[in-house]
């Protein structure tokens, strides 16, 4: 991943970036920095906190990262999953209805959403919602399409 250009944000552009995510996820960045990153021929733009990629903005809404998930483990927005999908979430497969074992009930299809493991509760992906989150456990059918996963560039990405 090429950069084309990096900032730092301004505080009110962070103040809005950490409203955003804790009214969305019920997380508490607490960083001293925050930089934003753009990259050329992607669909999204990193925010580093600290250095660390731990926000991206996808489709004008920012989000945690992977990574950004693990450190900050959000309390909405996450869908659970069993042993048996972790596999095949992390290698960037989208999320069907019998992997998962729980699903946050706010979840509004479209919405961006942390996939975890149930063992430990890692983040392995973020993706989007395509049904409601009552409905996501279930027989059949995909549920959530993956956006980024553990091992894509965005999670190797480093400065």
């Amino acid at each position: 991943m090429e950069v084309k250009s990096r900032h730092h944000l301004r505080s009110d552009e962070i103040r809005e970036l950490e409203a955003t995510l804790e009214a969305a996820l019920g997380v508490d960045l607490d960083g001293e920095t925050y930089e934003r990153v753009d990259l050329v021929g992607t669909e999204f733009d990193l925010v580093l906190v600290d250095g660390d990629p731990q926000v991206f903005v996808v489709d004008d809404e920012s989000f945690l990262t992977v990574r950004g998930a693990n450190a900050y483990p959000p309390e909405r927005r996450v869908v659970t999953v069993d042993a048996g999908a972790v596999q095949f979430v992390s290698d960037g497969a989208d999320v069907m209805r019998p992997g998962i074992v729980d699903a946050d009930e706010v979840i509004d299809p479209g919405d961006l959403i942390v996939v975890v493991e149930e063992t430990h509760g890692k983040a392995l992906a973020v993706g989007r919602a395509l049904e409601p989150g009552a409905d996501l456990p279930g027989e059949s059918g995909k549920v959530v399409e993956s956006v980024h996963h553990v091992g894509d560039d965005l999670y190797e990405f480093s400065v």
